[in-house]
């Protein structure tokens, strides 16, 4: 390479890297809008999760032929881009292969990444095949129309390009490091079990012509590697990166235990205390918001459930599992966290709009993207908690949100309605006085 071509290269990597920056930038401000909740405790257990559910993959084998599909995917891409900085190097200094005086270390590094390379392409289409063509149902559900079907492609035809120029650029460095003689600075370096089958196509032509081609596919391979790193940002494949915090602030409760309001307690408290005076209440900041009872927009939830948005994969795991999706309900676990990850990106584009304020646009995530109805039901049977392979709870968002239609809107469902006012009046669910409660013991 040429001073130009390095020149070139560091102004690239900084292009590339800078964009990438601000876009973290961007969603970590979007996660702070969440209300704060403490998620420090039992670092211990979080640790083990991260390791187990991020890292390990443990909830990805529940269904064996997509879990380990994409194991071999998620190793390939990881472990190849580990070359990443080798070409870093060599792009900034031009040098080539500056790791070679590892020796057989660097031939066996070399050839797991060729290895791993292919079998991400048989991985790959795989995943393409079962989305296109058998279209499995959860990958054709109307979740995914329009830009979410097409991402998810996309994410599969840049691992392909990606692999298949890794592969092209070490099989034309492997043609030029057997050229008699030697050429230029194509030193026998690196062991090539895949591409010493893909050589053979640069026979005849001339070694400049060769070299030329060598150079396209390298800079075409980190090139693409950067504007994958980008588009990362629109794309569900952020779970990438935010698998490991998301498994690691997740809620470590019993599933199925819902967490009280702290105001709600309060009172309940007063009620229930013979001695306490209703009317000692601490002093009221009158300059301060009335406080909300659950979630109408994206600001009402807490910071962990709009990490949850960013994370999750669009697998459909969660739909498939749900009851109330499988009856024909209009409920989809899965669109209540993309309506959420949507809501909220439109809420950041508001604020960057207006010069960090958000100001006001009359649209809420309730109504204007998940409606009562596909709130309503939901048995809250945990399913989709279950299933979701990065620990991603679409039941914390949809509690949160009916709260806030009983509490702060009085719009339950009838049935819901007559059953509070049955509890209220008579101390249980039933339309019975309290006296008339055990009059079944006599039924015949």
């Amino acid at each position: 390479m040429s001073y130009l071509d390095n020149i070139l290269f560091a102004i690239l990597l900084i292009v590339g890297f800078g964009f990438f920056a601000t876009s973290v930038k961007k969603i970590i401000r979007n996660i702070n809008l969440g209300v704060d909740v403490n998620r420090k405790d039992n670092s211990k257990a979080r640790w083990k999760n991260m390791a187990m559910i991020a890292l390990g993959q443990s909830k990805m084998v529940k269904r064996p032929v997509a879990g380990v599909l994409h194991i071999v995917v998620y190793l390939g891409f990881i472990i190849i881009n580990i070359e990443l900085l080798e070409i870093i190097i060599d792009g900034l200094f031009g040098t080539h292969r500056v790791f070679a005086f590892l020796g057989t270390a660097y031939n066996v590094l070399i050839g797991s990444f060729e290895i791993l390379a292919l079998l991400v392409l048989v991985a790959v289409s795989v995943f393409w095949i079962r989305r296109n063509i058998i279209r499995l149902k959860r990958f054709i559900n109307p979740d995914l129309n329009g830009f979410p079907k097409s991402d998810a492609n996309y994410i599969l035809y840049f691992e392909m390009v990606l692999m298949t120029l890794f592969l092209l650029m070490n099989a034309s460095d492997l043609h030029l490091q057997n050229v008699p003689g030697g050429f230029s600075h194509f030193h026998k370096a690196g062991s090539f079990p895949v591409s010493q089958f893909i050589a053979p196509i640069f026979n005849g032509m001339s070694n400049e012509l060769v070299m030329l081609l060598s150079e396209v596919f390298w800079w075409l391979h980190i090139a693409g590697i950067l504007v994958f790193m980008n588009y990362l940002y629109f794309s569900k494949h952020l779970h990438i990166l935010l698998a490991f915090p998301n498994t690691y602030f997740a809620n470590l409760n019993p599933e199925g235990q819902f967490d009280n309001l702290e105001s709600v307690t309060k009172e309940v408290k007063l009620m229930m205390d013979p001695n306490a005076d209703p009317f000692a209440a601490a002093p009221v900041d009158e300059n301060a918001a009335p406080s909300k009872f659950g979630a109408s927009d994206v600001q009402d939830l807490n910071w962990v459930q709009l990490l949850n948005a960013y994370t999750c994969t669009e697998c459909g795991r969660c739909t498939s599992s749900c009851p109330a999706n499988q009856t024909g309900k209009k409920l989809s676990p899965r669109k209540i966290m993309m309506d959420t990850r949507d809501r909220l990106q439109e809420v950041g584009k508001n604020i960057d709009a207006n010069k960090g304020v958000f100001v006001p646009d009359n649209k809420t995530l309730l109504n204007d993207y998940i409606t009562p109805e596909e709130l309503w039901a939901c048995t809250s049977c945990n399913a989709c908690v279950e299933e979701c392979p990065v620990n991603i709870s679409p039941l914390s968002i949809i509690m949160d949100m009916r709260r806030y239609l009983v509490m702060e809107q009085s719009a339950a469902p009838m049935s819901l309605n007559a059953m509070m006012t049955n509890i209220e009046n008579n101390g249980a669910p039933w339309q019975y006085n309290q006296q008339d409660r055990l009059n079944w013991k006599n039924e015949n």
